[in-house]
């Protein structure tokens, strides 16, 4: 499973997630397999202003299956149900937590 979490810089794991969604300058996209960090990406957001879809869309292109957010709109959400991404919302702190805490929650 490959889990995106919005970053508020780029130091991956140790980042702690950025509460505006749509502001993140970072994504960090974590992969993990059987209830293990496997590999840990840190990818820069390639634009400044974006339009509806543009997040879900890079998510997507980059294999991301589930989004970790603080909080995020209807609208955004309905967009990443459309590609097939979950969202799951409500976390916040140090990265490396919260994959954790989601991992115990979905084991």
């Amino acid at each position: 499973m490959r889990i995106a979490i919005p970053a508020k810089d780029n130091k991956g794991l140790e980042s702690e997630v950025c509460e505006h969604f749509g502001r993140a300058r970072y994504f960090v996209f974590v992969d993990v397999q059987d209830d293990k960090i496997e590999n840990v990406e840190i990818v820069e957001v390639p634009f400044e202003e974006h339009s509806p879809g543009d997040l879900p869309n890079f998510i997507k292109e980059h294999g991301g299956e589930v989004v970790l957010a603080y909080g995020m709109g209807r609208r955004a959400t309905a967009y990443f149900q459309s590609l097939g991404i979950q969202v799951v919302t409500g976390a916040h702190g140090k990265i490396e937590d919260v994959v954790k805490d989601f991992m115990q929650r979905e084991g």
